[in-house]
């Protein structure tokens, strides 16, 4: 568990420090901020569990603190310490859902119980809403799957309304009146860290979670409905058509989300379309908003394709790099590949803004760069690579514990990704060289066979092309010319012998046609069959 003790005095925050026995209520983290400005920043940023605060202190004092709280994170249990012995500032502490109220000094044993009491209490409601969140799931597995195929479907077919218009009236207020719409999607690729680990073994209770929370707030002012969108993978959408603001809705979203999982989302906003008719369009623009953003921004926000303009920037292409990133792979050098990767992450890094539709572009340039590699060094035995940057689905942006793009962590799985590539590379290599011997092998052992190409692939269980290619790659000579050469170098063996018949010689070493075996020889060593044994007769 995490605590953080907020005072402008650093004497009564060492105090705190010392009396409350930490380690007694499994509280790992202690945090300090001086005044209740530093407090938000850093309980926005690290959630804790239990926040003491002073009353009075300058820039944001506890007050204020205490609404900001209230409003923005009523998960947190707050225990107030203060030097002064006022109603009005005990009534505010209990109005905005303070636990104690302690006065200064500090007596030892009072604050014991204040701590004990806070932590009961949040783990009282924590335990309420994961039995809140599971009683849900469990009373509503099927219900939710309905609405979102049909709401689903609305979305790309809007002509299906009117097989449901009864159904959405009577199941979400949608009736015949509503006639313009927003539509807004939530953004799933910059979760935090924690909520990613805590879901990666269920992604239905990640959504499930999600819409649950969202519908509890569009349910009190009937201003929408959202729903998992199952024309795509990992997207929840807003459908809104009330008469509430759609940006106070969804700030207000945000905040239950947070509070609730203790995780921010961007969100896309589309303008307002007509509805059923305008859906698809929505969708769009919501969606274009979102691959406009600056991934670089550490806030989460709601983001509208007006006040989204494409980004203006220097051109920046991975193809520029894509040569040197290339031979340092096939170096096998771990330091030459980091070095590589370096050198375009570090042209990344001058960038001011990075938004999904650009980082899609490079994800895009990287795979058609690294897929004509595979092509070129694998064949068709192209290895099975592990690593994020090595898969074939679309690009995760890779982020930091907050969720925001983390350039290192990109730096990181791309150097792990190039490493992998290079790893295959040098094992294929080699077992490259050594099954295109073990086919050289082949050949002189079975040169008078009437042996071909095809029975040498089936043989080996490779391709045709793959074994001409990579034959003449290592022996830069063609396969047909290879067997061609052991056959004459045998048939000058066995022409010195001057009992052997040319057709003799000719069938030892694999020709039927003494004619063609004649041609052939001629045209390799100059003479013809009878010509070379004549010279070459003792």
């Amino acid at each position: 568990m995490k605590a953080i003790i907020v005072d402008d005095e650093k004497h009564v925050r060492e105090a705190v420090k010392l009396l409350v026995d930490w380690q007694h209520f499994h509280i790992d983290t202690i945090l300090e901020a001086q005044d209740g400005e530093e407090a938000i920043a850093l309980i926005t940023e690290h959630r804790p569990q239990i926040i003491f605060t002073d009353m009075m202190m300058p820039v944001k004092s506890g007050p204020e603190l205490l609404e900001w709280l209230d409003r923005h994170y009523a998960c947190g249990k707050t225990i107030v310490i203060s030097g002064h012995d006022d109603f009005q500032l005990l009534r505010h502490t209990v109005k905005h859902g303070g636990v104690d109220y302690i006065l200064k000094p500090i007596d030892a044993d009072q604050l014991h119980d204040a701590v004990e009491k806070a932590i009961e209490a949040w783990h009282r409601e924590e335990n309420e809403r994961n039995r809140q969140l599971q009683s849900n799931i469990e009373m509503n597995q099927i219900r939710p799957v309905y609405w979102e195929k049909i709401l689903s479907n609305l979305v790309t077919e809007p002509s299906a309304y009117e097989q449901s218009a009864l159904a959405l009236a009577q199941e979400f207020g949608m009736d015949r009146s509503v006639n313009q719409c927003r539509l807004a999607v939530i953004s799933m690729d910059t979760m935090n860290k924690e909520l990613k680990q805590k879901f990666e073994a269920n992604s239905d209770l990640l959504f499930f979670s999600l819409t649950n929370i969202c519908n509890e707030i569009l349910r009190g002012t009937r201003s929408g409905v959202a729903f998992r969108y199952m024309n795509t993978e990992g997207e929840i959408l807003i459908l809104l058509y009330g008469a509430s603001e759609p940006l106070t809705v969804l700030r207000e979203i945000q905040r239950g989300l947070a509070a609730a999982l203790r995780a921010s989302f961007d969100i896309g906003l589309s303008d307002t379309r007509p509805f059923p008719t305008g859906l698809p369009s929505a969708y769009k623009e919501a969606k274009s908003a979102l691959r406009r953003r600056n991934l670089l921004a550490k806030d989460k926000q709601i983001y509208q394709t007006a006040n989204t303009p494409p980004a203006v920037q220097p051109m920046l292409s991975f193809s520029d790099y894509a040569e040197q990133i290339r031979l340092a792979v096939q170096s096998g050098s771990p330091e030459q590949i980091a070095k590589a990767a370096e050198g375009w992450i570090n042209a990344v890094r001058t960038l001011e803004i990075i938004t999904p539709e650009q980082l899609e572009l490079w994800w895009n340039e990287y795979h058609v760069v690294r897929n004509r590699w595979l092509v070129d060094w694998f064949g068709d035995r192209q290895p099975e690579l592990k690593s994020l940057l090595n898969a074939s689905s679309p690009l995760a942006i890779p982020s930091d514990d907050g969720g925001s793009l983390s350039i290192n962590q990109w730096q990181k799985e791309l150097t792990e990704g190039l490493t992998e590539l290079s790893k295959h590379l040098l094992k294929h290599q080699h077992q490259d060289n050594n099954v295109i011997y073990e086919i050289a092998k082949y050949i002189q052992n079975h040169y008078h066979q009437d042996i071909t190409l095809q029975e040498i692939a089936n043989h080996f269980y490779l391709s045709r092309e793959y074994i001409s290619r990579k034959f003449k790659q290592e022996f830069k000579v063609n396969l047909s010319d290879y067997l061609s050469d052991i056959r004459v170098e045998k048939a000058k063996l066995l022409l010195l012998n001057p009992n052997l018949r040319i057709a003799q010689v000719a069938g030892m070493v694999g020709y039927d046609d003494e004619k063609y075996f004649s041609k052939v020889f001629k045209k390799m060593v100059g003479l013809s069959p009878n010509e070379y044994r004549k010279v070459n007769q003792p």
